[in-house]
């Protein structure tokens, strides 16, 4: 890429953690977060563990938010955690549209916006996750599948899509240990860059998620498009996730 955009290592915990072994991976994190040089470091924690996140690293490069976000501002929603719920936690993000939330919550791609543009209202920064199957990918339909999940985000506007983060991950490359080829990743980052640039906001980072680790962030980031990682399991280990995290810097 240009190194003009600023690349992101972010987190992406899941439904994983207790407290005992939070505090040793924040420690860790801590501990090694200079290994990232300029690379922003951040993790998106189980809300029950947001105020031990916001204990444990402010004050540090690291900063922390949240795994979803409601559309709601506010009300009778049970279960559901509004945007300024998360900025009084100190939240300077919130993941939107993980493909998890799709498959197992039924979220459509208007849905992850409306949770974009109530994320940005509370003055987080949305990450937006788009990503084919494996079906979609051996029909030939990716660049189909992420123009329409990306539709109603780039209907949100350039001076919106500039403060938000598309994380692209191909969801047969989550948790499986298979990971896109650099090269297979380079060609839906560009399709997406494309896409943005259409709408005003070619700039806006594009981060890659599906089994990253140390040992293939490097070839990874080497890519032009590809502007950080958005990481599940390896983020659970303090050392693997500075090892990717230095290998963007």
């Amino acid at each position: 890429m240009s190194h003009t955009r600023t690349r992101l290592v972010m987190g992406n915990w899941k439904m994983h953690g207790s407290l005992e072994a939070n505090a040793a991976l924040l420690g860790g994190l801590t501990a090694g977060a200079a290994r990232a040089g300029e690379t922003q470091l951040a993790v998106c924690v189980p809300f029950p563990y947001l105020a031990q996140a916001r204990a444990a690293l402010a004050g540090t490069p690291i900063s922390w938010g949240a795994q979803d976000v409601s559309v709601h501002a506010q009300g009778a929603y049970t279960g559901e955690v509004a945007a300024a719920m998360l900025a009084d936690f100190g939240c300077a993000w919130a993941l939107c549209g993980h493909s998890e939330r799709r498959a197992l919550h039924g979220e459509s791609s208007a849905v992850v916006a409306a949770k974009a543009a109530a994320a940005l209202a509370a003055g987080l920064t949305p990450v937006v996750c788009v990503g084919e199957t494996l079906a979609d990918r051996d029909a030939g339909q990716v660049e189909c599948v992420i123009g329409d999940q990306l539709e109603p985000v780039l209907a949100l506007g350039a001076e919106t899509l500039a403060r938000l983060v598309i994380a692209y991950e191909p969801v047969w490359a989550i948790g499986t240990g298979r990971t896109a080829t650099p090269e297979q990743a380079q060609a839906v980052h560009a399709f997406i860059r494309a896409a943005l640039a259409q709408h005003g906001a070619g700039q806006t980072r594009i981060l890659y998620g599906g089994s990253v680790k140390a040992a293939n962030a490097e070839s990874l980031f080497a890519q032009p498009d590809i502007d950080g990682a958005l990481v599940g399991g390896a983020s659970l280990v303090a050392d693997e996730f500075l090892g990717i995290a230095a290998a963007a810097a």
